[in-house]
């Protein structure tokens, strides 16, 4: 694999985009894939804990805070409300190697697999975005106009992911020029 590729999972809340991920990253790392992933949160959340420096640093007003170890290293950005980071800005983040698997952000216009679960009761998302270029699900779909692979095939998803996701500058100029 060449440079970045992306693909987003896209799906309501329940539908096991997590528990998808948390078997497919193995899977695709066995295969030699170096994976990166971007999750979006619709909450606050925090991945500092009281009490450790960064936490006091940011508790005094640092607007941002870079922890760095020689294992890892993490940058935490306070936003002021509003300015939420934007896709195509995160995704140039990433180390330019590999697979980029974007969960949640599922309204733009990046290429992604549609995780569906029928037990949500929701209606699927994918005959209302043309983006959505597969179908995980634990139902058929004989109709979709796509790939449709069942929730349990891991092997069939990762062929799926790896054949369906695009080139970060194709998906750049997608989202920034839709």
């Amino acid at each position: 694999m060449s440079g970045l590729r992306v693909i987003g999972l896209a799906g309501w809340s329940g539908a096991g985009k997590t528990t998808l991920l948390a078997k497919l990253i193995p899977l695709l790392v066995g295969r030699g894939v170096r994976v990166a992933t971007l999750k979006h949160a619709h909450h606050a959340f925090d991945l500092d804990h009281p009490g450790k420096d960064s936490h006091i640093h940011r508790q005094a007003g640092a607007s941002e805070v870079i922890v760095s170890s020689s294992r890892r290293w993490a940058q935490i950005r306070e936003v002021a409300e509003g300015e939420e980071a934007v896709l195509a800005d995160l995704l140039r983040r990433l180390a330019p190697e590999g697979l980029a698997i974007v969960e949640g952000f599922k309204r733009e216009a990046h290429p992604k697999l549609e995780v569906y679960r029928a037990a949500n009761g929701r209606e699927p998302l994918h005959g209302g975005d043309p983006r959505i270029v597969g179908i995980a699900s634990d139902r058929p779909f004989p109709d979709a106009g796509r790939p449709v692979v069942h929730l349990d095939d891991v092997a069939g998803i990762a062929d799926l992911v790896l054949a369906r996701a695009e080139p970060l500058d194709v998906v750049l100029t997608r989202l920034e020029h839709p």
